[in-house]
């Protein structure tokens, strides 16, 4: 997705290649018109959230070999649907998010105040 913005109007950084992420796996968390679930977060994921969105009947811990999916463990960093994030913070169990991966698409979902309370300060990886 060329010239792709996150959320605070610069261009998309990558969220993580390792596991490779993103709703086209490109380890950015674009988006577009396929894209229904609008996987714009760029979380880094904790075990309360992983547990959170089990109950809620999406398991990110169990490898899927058939989509080459390796499951998540805590630490690692993924593009969330910003919809089951905002149940998450709701919830109290939101993982922290890195703006500069996280897509401005998201801020049609959650005002970027909500987004800077939960921002990592860490550098990229991955």
């Amino acid at each position: 997705m060329p010239h792709a913005l996150n959320v605070l109007g610069t261009p998309l950084e990558v969220c993580c290649r390792s596991p490779l992420t993103g709703f086209y796996r490109t380890g950015y968390c674009e988006t577009g018109p396929d894209d229904l679930g609008v996987h714009t977060v760029c979380a880094q994921v904790t075990q309360a959230f992983l547990e959170f969105t089990l109950k809620q009947g999406n398991d990110l811990m169990t490898p899927n070999p058939l989509y080459n999916f390796p499951g998540l463990k805590p630490g690692d960093r993924w593009c969330l649907c910003a919809s089951r994030w905002e149940e998450a913070r709701r919830a109290g169990v939101a993982p922290p998010i890195i703006l500069a991966a996280t897509h401005q698409k998201t801020l049609e979902i959650i005002p970027l105040e909500i987004l800077q309370e939960y921002s990592l300060s860490s550098p990229l990886s991955g």
